[in-house]
């Protein structure tokens, strides 16, 4: 393993990034920094950053084929030993890349992916990240066997490369299907401990936010854990759940889960959805951001875009600007509180504002104790829905037309319902 590390550190990383319709020169920046930071979580060093103007992307290359010459001749005066490329390939533009450049060549999600493999500690955890790394492979086995004589055309043309890259599609196929069993059986397991949670009746709390936010250093502040909290993207990866008892006396349950990121790869979420159940399954969202960065409403946005395509966006979510202690102007904070009623400002690593940050949570929680019953007309499918989304749902049954719900639900949530509450 530390010989593994010290070869992580010796690679050096040339990044590449396109500017084209629909995407800004600063948009582009920022996007570079990010993959930059990404770059040097996973233990590379970066040697240059190299960026181009198009409409659109070459089929070929991704860039120019003029662009890419002059690339590959700035390898030997810079050493780079892997080119990284700020957004996506398809199997062909990665094939032909590294078919020119004689380096390896990496997109955006692949070095997630790799970072993910490098932090992933559970079984769980490296369950779904072979799955998410196996969803990415499939369609680039071309590039794995392209030193095997691969004719095309014609009669007699099934040379051994075909024959052997089909034997590897089905066994890569094969490894899916057992992966994905095997979370199934994860997720039948996080369904039973969700249940079991159930019974004491304690609201869950599930803690979100961009990655390196200060979610982890959270947790261990509330509750005493000891999960990995440093400055670093994606330090932790396996989810946290721990205890928490509130000025009243009142149990909750704080778990701690991933962090986001802007265009988050989809093999990702779909891989752990195992784990990000439990945001969907989550009494209450506490949205943990970042203040001092300097790209603060990107981060929100790329959380909420996550948070929506889990079906999980429009939960009773309680803001808490972290890491006040890092921001000089004051005012600032003061007007993303503004902007954000439900917040609160707060420094996880010095304990500013968190006897505020307690408070709010137990006047949030303090609505969960109540239920209520409604009677909602089944052609009112949405509602029933949304219910079912944000709300916790103890017990259902159906009358004629009509759907008896008795449940807790957040109190924006109660003001749409009191139509159909029982009197």
């Amino acid at each position: 393993m530390i010989e593994v590390q010290r070869q992580r550190k010796q690679e050096r990383a040339l990044l590449v990034g396109l500017e084209q319709d629909g995407v800004s020169k600063w948009d582009l920046r920022d996007s570079m920094d990010e993959l930059r930071e990404l770059v040097s979580s996973a233990g590379a060093e970066v040697v240059d950053t190299v960026t181009q103007r198009l409409d659109r992307p070459t089929a070929p290359y991704y860039i120019g084929k003029g662009k890419a010459e002059l690339i590959k001749d700035s390898f030997q005066t810079q050493q780079v030993t892997s080119v990284i490329f700020e957004n996506e390939l398809s199997p062909a533009q990665g094939r032909n890349l590294e078919h020119l450049f004689k380096r390896k060549v990496l997109d955006r999600t692949q070095l997630i992916l790799d970072i993910f493999a490098q932090r992933a500690r559970s079984r769980e955890g490296r369950l779904q990240i072979e799955l998410a790394q196996l969803h990415y492979l499939l369609p680039r086995l071309t590039r794995m066997w392209t030193h095997l004589s691969r004719q095309t055309g014609g009669i007699g043309t099934r040379g051994p490369g075909e024959t052997q890259l089909e034997v590897d599609r089905r066994r890569v196929q094969e490894r899916i299907a057992k992966l994905e069993r095997e979370l199934e059986g994860v997720r039948n397991v996080r369904s039973v401990q969700r249940e079991g949670r159930r019974r004491h009746q304690w609201p869950v709390a599930s803690v979100v936010g961009y990655t390196n936010a200060g979610k982890s250093t959270l947790l261990n502040l509330l509750t005493g854990a000891d999960v990995l909290a440093v400055d670093r993207l994606f330090a932790t990866l396996d989810p946290t759940t721990r205890s928490f008892t509130l000025p009243n006396k009142q149990r909750m349950l704080l778990t701690d889960t991933v962090g986001f990121l802007r265009n988050l790869p989809h093999t990702l979420i779909e891989s752990f959805k195992a784990t990000l159940e439990e945001v969907s399954q989550a009494d209450l969202l506490i949205h943990v951001v970042d203040v001092s960065h300097p790209r603060v409403d990107e981060h929100i946005a790329a959380v909420d875009a996550v948070l929506k395509e889990l079906d999980a966006l429009g939960k009773q979510t309680l803001l808490v600007f972290n890491k006040v202690d890092a921001v000089p102007n004051t005012e600032l904070v003061s007007a993303y509180r503004t902007r954000f009623p439900r917040s609160v400002a707060i420094s996880a690593r010095t304990g500013e504002g968190v006897s505020t940050l307690v408070q709010a949570l137990q006047d949030d929680v303090s609505s969960w104790r109540l239920q209520s019953e409604f009677r909602v007309p089944l052609a009112e499918s949405g509602l029933i829905a949304e219910i079912h989304r944000v709300g916790r749902v103890l017990e259902l049954r159906y009358e004629a037309e009509v759907a008896v719900i008795v449940a807790h639900v957040p109190p924006q949530l109660d003001q749409k319902l009191r139509l159909f509450a029982e009197k």
